[in-house]
């Protein structure tokens, strides 16, 4: 699950999850326990490299266990690309690749304003052209289909389009 920070990612992991029964590794969740159990002894760039770690190690566990799992990311390095993939050919299963797209700078900043934002989350757009070049530009997969929704509309209309997408979650061990 790809995007920008306000763009939904979260919001549509957790709803997949729900629906579907897979797990959600959100990186922000192991970035701000990272920031507030080390408190000034890690900064955030060191954070965010130590919880990418942390979480191929769970994917990978859980993908084990027979689990589908969603990683909720901005996919902004070409690493977690490679990481999934090859997660995904180790265990033998697709790999989906959805971003949640939002252009308009205004809505992603009330969104940021609106939620109730962890350690690690931004709680607002302090500058909108660092913004874009932080989070503007995700990697796609080159070789693998992928799909961008539009999340200015409401989630209803484009949620069955991404279980459509997702298609067959049963993961390959459940057939034992």
């Amino acid at each position: 699950m790809s995007g920008m920070p306000g763009s939904g990612k979260s919001t549509l992991a957790k709803a997949i999850a729900r629906r579907v029964g897979c797990v959600v590794v959100d990186h922000d969740v192991v970035k701000s326990a990272l920031l507030r159990e080390t408190g000034d002894g890690m900064n955030a760039d060191e954070a965010g490299r130590v919880s990418y770690a942390i979480e191929w190690d769970l994917i990978n566990y859980y993908l084990d266990m027979g689990h589908n799992v969603i990683l909720d990311s901005p996919c902004i390095h070409d690493v977690a690309l490679t990481m999934g993939q090859g997660l995904a050919r180790k265990h033998g299963i697709q790999y989906k690749y959805v971003e949640c797209q939002l252009r308009d700078m205004t809505q992603i900043d009330m969104r940021l304003r609106q939620r109730s934002a962890l350690l690690s989350q931004n709680r607002f757009i302090q500058s909108r052209e660092q913004f874009e070049r932080s989070f503007g530009h995700s990697k796609r997969p080159s070789r693998d289909r992928f799909l961008i929704v539009d999340t200015s509309r409401p989630m209803s209309t484009y949620f069955e389009e991404v279980l459509s997408y997702i298609g067959d979650y049963k993961h390959p061990s459940e057939d034992d």
